[in-house]
């Protein structure tokens, strides 16, 4: 194993409940990555140009970024730091500092089981890629992941917990396992209605979710520029859909016929793995997007009967949350 460097400042989340769980009673340990990876690329709302650096990180650290362009800047990957959510999910700590577009990295950290990592980055937001989570779990796979120590958490949903907006709606229900069901209705020929129902478990979500990418229209463009957004979207990034012609503009179109409500379904997947952890559940959405997403995070944590944080039990292990990557011990590494 790669030595792994205590990073300054760094946040612990639920240490107190941790420490009290015996790893060497369960199947299921917290990972990291096996080493440093790295990547460029632009900001979709920004347009800025932007270095982003993923470090392992040690056990009950989280995910933790640090803007590297601004001094001795921290922000904790968790829904209570979420500061914005207008088109992506903006993160932000109390002197001001904001990283923004963090739901395809931190869904490609939940679908892959990485438990703890640092993310260095020297601008606003995260780089967009391609506008799924690919090249992240890409990166991720490239890189390998190992086991530390300690035993894993997950956030069990005890009772339902539902937030509505105007027609719109979010819930979170007991299950066994990690369910997503979200329906998303428009008004085009393109996207239309679409539906769909998963479990993001034994190496699924790199499978079915992790190419999906963000879209949107060609008649939003202008406005969506004119008010400091979408400023690096291109079709390089964006799958873009021209309403009044019925048609979408990237050669070679969709990835998957339904591509777009799976890429909402990686978006709810990203948004609340700012949960600090896995949740075990079942989340239903219904023209969801980021805002109710982590409206959704605060009813839940402020009803104490709703959730526990626990260990995943031996039958729940057999279907861990991996991303089919297998995981180095450390002990023998």
């Amino acid at each position: 194993m790669k030595a792994i460097q205590k990073v300054p400042g760094k946040q612990t989340l639920g240490s107190e409940i941790l420490n009290s769980l015996n790893a060497s009673s369960i199947a299921v340990r917290q990972r990291t990555l096996n080493g440093s990876i790295s990547c460029n690329g632009v900001g979709l709302h920004s347009g800025a140009e932007i270095s982003l650096r993923i470090l392992p990180a040690e056990e009950n650290s989280g995910i933790i970024f640090k803007r590297s362009d601004l001094s001795n800047s921290i922000i904790p990957g968790n829904w209570k730091y979420v500061v914005d959510t207008q088109m992506c999910t903006v993160l932000g700590n109390s002197n001001g500092d904001k990283v923004g577009t963090v739901e395809h990295l931190m869904a490609a950290f939940a679908g892959c089981g990485v438990d703890n990592a640092t993310v260095e980055i020297n601008g606003p937001e995260v780089p967009i890629m391609d506008g799924s989570s690919a090249c992240f779990v890409e990166m991720i796979r490239d890189s390998g992941v190992v086991e530390l120590d300690e035993a894993r958490r997950v956030l069990r949903v005890l009772k339902e917990i539902e937030v509505s907006d105007q027609g719109r709606k979010v819930s979170l229900k007991p299950s066994n396992r990690p369910e997503f069901g979200i329906q998303i209705v428009y008004g085009d020929h393109i996207v239309s209605h679409q539906s769909i129902s998963l479990e993001v478990v034994n190496g699924s979500f790199c499978k079915e979710l992790a190419e999906a990418r963000t879209f949107g229209f060609l008649q939003e463009v202008e406005a969506l520029r004119a008010a400091g957004l979408a400023l690096g979207g291109s079709l390089d990034n964006s799958i873009v859909v021209d309403t009044e012609k019925g048609r979408i503009l990237n050669d070679g179109g969709l990835r998957q016929k339904d591509e777009f409500v799976r890429h909402k379904v990686l978006d709810a997947v990203g948004d609340l793995y700012l949960s600090g952890g896995q949740i075990i559940g079942k989340f239903e959405g219904y023209c969801s997007g980021h805002n109710l997403n982590n409206r959704l995070l605060q009813a839940l944590f402020s009803d104490k009967k709703a959730w526990i944080w626990d260990v995943p039990s031996d039958r729940e292990a057999t279907f861990a949350v991996d991303g089919g990557i297998v995981a180095l011990n450390s002990s023998t590494t």
